[in-house]
């Protein structure tokens, strides 16, 4: 059983509280679910529901979550939550995790890791002194609205700023793997970006025939995609990807790397504009 250890990079303050309230939703921002079901995942929303996050707010971990996304003490409690009840701890002894850890955010940048960028859709020049990996799955609410925010500061810094994808689709997606693929189809064709922009835009139908039309509308040899998405060409190197996201601490989406060193903060074009000029000195 893979389990993802850590909460993925969140952006913004407002994210699609659609879903639920913080007492009744079961999808969180930062809170991947891979590896609980049934009992142990019930188990996991009430204990995150219950229990008090520890940056002073007052709010129950689930209602930070939901309210203050941002904030990287809820984030790494309810990361250490739920990789304790998939591995099916009880309460206390997850509480007993929690508390030790309590008080001690993760920095805004961790070590860096070796990620292998070669062959992966990118945009900005490939001499930029700032390198930004994103593990990425298209189904995920909180990486669309990622988009805009990524953009944006590719095009701030557009000789400095190197943005490469990675494909991380999460099991509780059941269209993401299928849009990982078609990602990598389009690539095959050279037409990357523009099925990238067109699936986050269409968010949250991954459809064959929506994906389908996507093909037709960017120009590709939709007979040579049809054939690579029936033969499941790039399942394999979703794959690899995936795996080795989760090496390098990917816990969900979306995630960022600034030259190889996790990102724990917001991910929005203020917070991160101080992060790149402090890596191009």
């Amino acid at each position: 059983m893979r389990i993802r250890n850590f909460a993925p990079v969140l952006f913004l303050g407002v994210l699609c509280l659609a879903q639920g309230t913080w007492e009744t939703a079961t999808e969180l921002p930062g809170v991947d679910w891979h590896g609980i079901s049934g009992a142990r995942k019930e188990a996991a929303l009430k204990f995150i529901r219950t229990e008090q996050c520890t940056c002073g707010c007052t709010m129950k971990m689930a209602e930070c979550r939901m309210k203050d996304p941002s904030c990287s003490y809820s984030r790494k409690e309810t990361s250490i939550a739920m990789k304790g009840f998939a591995e099916g701890k009880n309460a206390d002894a997850v509480r007993a995790e929690v508390k030790k850890a309590a008080g001690e955010p993760p920095p805004l940048l961790e070590d860096p890791v070796k990620l292998s960028v070669t062959g992966d859709p990118a945009k900005g020049p490939e001499n930029a002194r700032v390198t930004i990996v994103e593990f990425s799955d298209f189904q995920c609410p909180f990486c669309s609205k990622a988009v805009a925010e990524a953009n944006e500061i590719v095009r701030q810094f557009p000789k400095d700023v190197r943005l490469v994808f990675k494909q991380f689709p999460l099991d509780s997606h059941a269209q993401a793997e299928f849009g990982a693929e078609a990602a990598l189809a389009a690539q095959a064709q050279g037409k990357f970006w523009e099925m990238h922009d067109l699936l986050y835009k269409g968010f949250p139908d991954l459809s064959r025939r929506t994906v389908m039309n996507y093909a037709k509308e960017i120009g590709l040899d939709v007979k040579q995609f049809t054939a690579d998405l029936d033969n499941h060409k790039f399942r394999a190197r979703v794959r690899s990807e995936e795996q080795e996201g989760e090496v390098a601490g990917v816990g969900g989406t979306p995630t960022f790397f600034v030259n190889g060193k996790k990102y724990n903060g917001v991910f929005d074009v203020a917070s991160v504009t101080p992060v790149i000029k402090k890596e191009m000195k």
